[in-house]
C-alpha cells in the first residue's frame, strides 16, 4: 500500500535523479566527450561541436585555463575583421559538421592527464580514415577534467589547436 510519505519520497527522487543523469562526471574525460559527441550527432549530425568554443563561458566550461588564456591572446592578436586562427570545427574536424556516430577510446589515463581518441563516422564517405580521428589531451584542474589540446589531421596534414594558437602569435 502506498502511503503519502512513499509517494512524496518517490516524487522527490524522480525530480533529483534526472539532474544527476544529465551531468557528465567531472572525473571522467570519456563522459565529457560522450556528452559532447552525443550533442554533435543529434538530428542529422550537422550541428557540430562549435558550442565547445563558441564563447568565453563555453571555453571555460570545457577547456583548461591555459588553453583558454592562449586562445584569448590569439584572439586579441587577430586583426579586427579577420577570422581567428581556428577557422573550422575542431570537434568534427570539418568546415561542414557531419557526425553519424562516434567511438571513444581512452588511449592514456593517468592521475592528472589523459589522452582520448574519438573516431567519427559521417554520413559521407569522402574522408580519409586518419581525418576521422580527433584526439584530446585532458588535464585535471581542481576536481574537473578539462581539454588542454585537440589534435587531428586534414588531408594527411597534422594539426593541433595549441600549435595553431601559438603560431598565430608569431605573425
Amino acid at each position: 500500500m502506498l502511503t503519502r510519505r512513499t509517494l512524496v519520497a518517490a516524487a522527490l527522487f524522480a525530480g533529483i535523479a534526472p539532474a544527476f543523469a544529465e551531468t557528465p562526471a567531472a572525473s571522467d574525460p570519456v563522459a565529457v566527450l560522450t556528452a559532447i559527441y552525443t550533442r554533435a550527432a543529434k538530428g542529422k549530425g550537422d550541428g557540430g561541436g562549435g558550442f565547445v568554443i563558441e564563447n568565453r563561458a563555453a571555453k571555460a566550461k570545457y577547456l583548461s585555463k591555459g588553453l583558454v588564456a592562449l586562445w584569448a591572446k590569439a584572439d586579441a592578436h587577430t586583426p579586427k575583421g579577420d577570422v581567428g586562427p581556428v577557422d573550422f570545427d575542431p570537434v568534427t574536424n570539418s568546415q561542414e559538421p557531419d557526425v553519424k556516430s562516434f567511438k571513444i577510446d581512452a588511449e592514456k589515463m593517468e592521475a592528472d592527464k589523459a589522452t582520448i581518441a574519438v573516431t567519427i563516422t559521417s554520413h559521407r564517405s569522402d574522408r580519409k580514415p586518419a581525418d576521422q580521428i580527433v584526439r584530446y589531451d585532458f588535464v585535471r584542474e581542481a576536481s574537473s577534467w578539462k581539454i588542454d589540446d585537440i589534435k587531428g589531421s586534414s588531408g594527411g596534414e597534422a594539426w593541433s589547436i595549441r600549435k595553431m594558437l601559438t603560431d598565430s602569435l608569431k605573425s
